[in-house]
């Protein structure tokens, strides 16, 4: 590519990863970061920055004046957006296109380990048991996805192929034929009502916090699964934890949370009808990143609109 332009990375172990990446690929100026001292360091001359979990504060000091750019290595950027970086004229993209195949995965695993009765035909296993039982389908069942961008479309790409009914609920419709049936943000409850399934791929906005309240879980089918993979407060966790508790929706599946790691007394560790996993659903490939960011300072460079950009009233 044979860039001169100062790019920092930031991305904790993997720093090295990325940088020798976009060092073979012609970026000339590379720095790498493991920690704020390195961070700090690493910012004074640099245009482009490429980060995950990155300490935001940093951003605001002098070191950083030069910054133009910054290439966030998830999807959410709800922690970006908190500081307006537009103001200073920094553009901000997420990645795209990158998640959605291992997150839909990581949904159907789950889905149909609940489905097929897996946890307790192992244990039957176990026990030396043989005991033939029907198990339910998931072809025939309404799924609800909300959130239609690119991840939420790998979802419909998926229940699809399980012969599934599928509902959506997004912002601006502009994917509603994906979808049986469209729903927009204002039609919660009915859309709520028809589900055997709900998967949340959602952003966190202002809008979205807690969206999953009391309301909601009323408006579900007491036999719903409620599934998690977007952001943890787009969930009123002590809600859903009564509801659950109670039985009055049949599972969640959960791979964010309000506080992560998840707080060791939480009661969604315990119940028998939660399903935990540590925000692990949809993994960031590095070569992969790396080729996405690449993509974009080609573009940045012969000065093109650039993939993912966020826009900060928004949300994403």
């Amino acid at each position: 590519m044979g860039n001169s332009l100062e790019i920092a990375v930031y991305a904790g172990e993997s720093s090295e990863k990325y940088a020798n990446i976009l060092r073979a690929h012609g970026c000339e100026r590379v720095t790498c970061a493991k920690n704020l001292e390195e961070a700090r360091t690493s910012l004074r001359e640099a245009e482009i920055l490429l980060a995950w979990r990155f300490p935001i504060h940093l951003l605001t000091s002098n070191e950083a004046g030069k910054i133009r750019w910054i290439q966030s290595l998830g999807a959410g950027v709800d922690d970006w957006v908190a500081d307006d970086m537009t103001e200073r004229g920094i553009t901000l993209t997420r990645m795209v296109g990158q998640f959605g195949h291992a997150m839909a995965e990581h949904v159907f695993a789950y889905l149909l380990a609940l489905e097929k009765e897996i946890e307790s035909i192992r244990q039957q296993q176990m026990e030396r048991v043989w005991k033939p039982r029907w198990t339910g389908l998931l072809g025939g069942q309404t799924i609800g996805i909300a959130g239609l961008g690119s991840i939420g479309a790998e979802m419909v790409r998926l229940a699809r192929a399980f012969d599934m009914k599928v509902y959506g609920l997004s912002r601006t419709g502009e994917r509603a034929h994906l979808v049986d049936r469209h729903f927009t943000p204002d039609e919660w409850t009915e859309f709520a009502r028809h589900l055997d399934v709900l998967v949340l791929t959602l952003p966190l906005t202002t809008r979205t916090y807690h969206v999953i309240d009391t309301t909601v879980l009323s408006a579900l089918p007491s036999n719903a699964v409620l599934v998690n993979v977007g952001r943890g407060k787009l969930v009123n966790e002590s809600a859903l934890t009564e509801f659950l508790r109670k039985g009055r929706i049949r599972a969640a599946i959960l791979d964010v949370f309000e506080t992560e790691p998840l707080p060791m007394d939480s009661p969604l560790w315990t119940l028998s009808n939660v399903y935990v996993t540590p925000h692990m659903s949809g993994p960031t490939r590095i070569e992969n990143a790396a080729r996405f960011f690449l993509g974009n300072l080609q573009r940045y460079l012969e000065g093109l609109p650039l993939q993912g950009v966020v826009e900060p009233k928004r949300g994403y």
